[in-house]
């Protein structure tokens, strides 16, 4: 592709703002949903360290 075809032109690109704005929008909505998502429906009571499980074999 020649570097004075049409297509490498600055008015070639979109002429509307607004889509700069609700891309914007989409983006941080991705990033920081799933943080607020996963910090609301976390358990706030799982203990720090998970107890071991243990069982008791009977012997004949």
């Amino acid at each position: 592709m020649d570097a004075n075809s049409q297509s490498a032109k600055s008015y070639d690109r979109y002429a509307h703002p607004l889509a700069d704005i609700v891309g914007t929008f989409i983006a941080f909505l991705t990033l920081t949903l799933p943080v607020f998502v996963i910090a609301n429906y976390s358990s706030s009571d799982a203990p720090s360290q998970p107890q071991p499980v243990t069982y008791n074999m009977q012997k004949k």
